[in-house]
């Protein structure tokens, strides 16, 4: 007699929730396997066609400054994909905010702790009316935010013109804010005596007087390296981070199972708005001034950098480690192609492309260890 019935034991064994895989397969899971997989062939590419000081202690830096304030913004953008939802007015809000920072200090007089304050304020309430338009509307997170992008854009202009009297920079920054402690937060280089020391001990290189030709690490790297931990961390151990992949992964049954969906969104909306505002505050104090253009197409290079990271258009999947590198990779070609014979303006063509592949290669990826058809 044909035994129909499974026992216990062969139904635990075929469970896919608790079947072992290899160790091949699992790191194929990973978000991040095509931003390291890319970030490797980037480097191979620049390593046989730059100038060889493109990988000295000063050339990383320059590239990594660029690459910090991008993947601030990549992180962020991240996360609000894995929760399911875009923002394509990112680039924008870096534009609004550093406007509304810098006529705070110049034009209000207002000290920096506040300004900084309240520019964070701000950037989270629009983003909150970002999402609550999104959610209530129910309207695609791509229109509501493309307007948005428009929008922050013109007020950016207008706001300018009213602040400098016709003029399109608003300068002076520089001057009202003085050196101090949160200065020093969020602008300039941190380590200097390190990096003095090691000079001194002809660890890294130097000028013929001494001082390091590196005095020390960019203050938006340690930012970067930072959001980058915190993020992580929030989705990988913490209920809000399980959360954010529900919202993304399928919003009903999230619901459903008592997820605060609505919440969890205007949340990242928020989150993605502050992101924006930092850049701006960093970025303003470091040139000291702002100006109309800053932010310019931005939104793009962050969700670009998401989905090479391995974040996925549709939601429910993405690593905030897969952005950082992401992000990396954009530091390194934007800059790495000065070092070479190329003309500058293929990171165009790169960006276009990467984009292309990195969707390709996770779809490819995901099937694969899925098995998806």
């Amino acid at each position: 007699m044909v035994q129909n019935e499974q026992t216990p034991a062969t139904a635990t064994k075929s469970d896919e929730r608790i079947r072992q895989v290899g160790f091949l397969t699992h790191m194929m899971r990973r978000p991040e396997l095509g931003a390291v997989a890319g970030l490797v062939l980037v480097v191979v590419f620049f390593f046989f066609t730059a100038d060889p000081s493109m990988f000295s202690l000063s050339g990383l830096m320059t590239i990594l400054a660029p690459a910090s304030q991008l993947g601030i913004l990549a992180i962020a953008a991240s996360l609000l994909m894995i929760g399911g939802e875009f923002d394509l007015s990112i680039g924008s809000m870096v534009a609004f905010t550093g406007l509304i920072f810098g006529a705070l200090l110049t034009n209000f007089g207002q000290p920096l702790w506040i300004s900084i304050a309240f520019t964070l304020l701000l950037a989270a309430v629009m983003g909150a009316v970002n999402g609550q338009i999104v959610i209530r509307t129910r309207l695609p997170s791509f229109i509501v935010t493309l307007a948005f992008l428009f929008i922050l854009r013109g007020l950016t202009l207008v706001g300018l013109k009213w602040a400098t009297g016709g003029s399109t920079q608003l300068r002076g920054i520089e001057d009202v804010v003085g050196d101090g402690v949160l200065k020093q937060v969020f602008s300039g280089v941190a380590f200097q005596p390190l990096f003095t020391w090691l000079a001194e001990h002809d660890l890294i290189e130097k000028f013929d007087n001494g001082v390091p030709k590196v005095t020390g690490v960019p203050v938006s790297v340690l930012w970067f390296v930072g959001v980058t931990g915190v993020a992580t961390w929030v989705l990988l151990r913490t209920r809000v981070g399980n959360w954010i992949f529900a919202a993304g992964g399928d919003p009903v049954a999230a619901r459903n199972s008592g997820v605060p969906v609505h919440r969890v969104k205007t949340g990242l909306f928020a989150l993605t708005a502050c992101a924006a505002a930092l850049v701006a505050i960093i970025t303003v104090l470091d040139a000291g001034s702002t100006d109309a253009r800053r932010g310019f197409q931005k939104e793009f290079e962050a969700i670009i950098a998401a989905v090479i990271g391995g974040s996925l258009l549709t939601g429910g999947y993405g690593s905030a480690i897969g952005a950082f590198f992401g992000a990396i990779i954009f530091g390194l070609v934007s800059i790495g192609l000065t070092y070479t014979q190329f003309d500058s303006d293929w990171f165009q063509v790169f960006l276009g492309s990467m984009l292309l592949l990195a969707v390709l290669f996770n779809n490819f990826i995901r099937r694969k260890v899925t098995g998806e058809r």
